[in-house]
């Protein structure tokens, strides 16, 4: 699949079918986050993957999202350095982290799987299910699973709208 057709056809599914994702599948999405590039390529993140029904069953709890439970699997990104900045004065763990999970939204359309970012969820919580350290910071999760229906295109904003060209209008 060419990287433009994954990108239009990328949307959040919040509805999966009960369908094993097949180890070698799961392993392609991981890689591509593994390829994502980070800030001074210091990769400081790691994946928690979570297949176990039980598991997913609390951190859906946890998300306040009955969805989360339903997905095959969820992947929580965890940045190792949650309050290094860049240069640029912005905190550099979030950004890696959500490079690494686009990566993987886009590799998992390519597989025929639908992902959906989750962004709201009990930092603590799912700290305790998945086992994290204080020292680290869960910065997003991403659910996996085969679609049950097909989300509809959202409305996007144009070019003209969101584009400024030499200085900041």
């Amino acid at each position: 699949m060419d990287v433009y057709d994954a990108i239009r056809q990328r949307r959040s599914v919040r509805k999966f079918e009960d369908r094993a994702i097949a180890d070698d599948v799961l392993a392609r999405i991981l890689d591509a986050g593994i390829l994502a590039p980070t800030g001074r390529n210091t990769q400081e993140w790691k994946y928690v993957v979570v297949r176990e029904p039980e598991a997913r069953n609390q951190l859906a709890g946890a998300c306040e999202q009955e969805f989360v439970g339903k997905a095959q699997v969820v992947v929580a990104v965890v940045s190792l350095d949650p309050v290094r900045e860049m240069y640029c004065g912005i905190q550099a763990g979030p950004v890696d982290c959500a490079i690494v999970i686009d990566h993987m939204t886009l590799a998992a359309v390519a597989e025929g799987l639908g992902s959906c970012w989750i962004g709201h969820f009990d930092q603590d919580k799912c700290r305790t299910i998945l086992d994290v350290p204080e020292s680290a910071k869960i910065i997003e999760m991403l659910v996996l699973g085969y679609p049950a229906d097909t989300p509809t295109e959202k409305k996007r904003k144009s070019p003209e709208e969101l584009t400024c060209w030499e200085k900041f209008s």
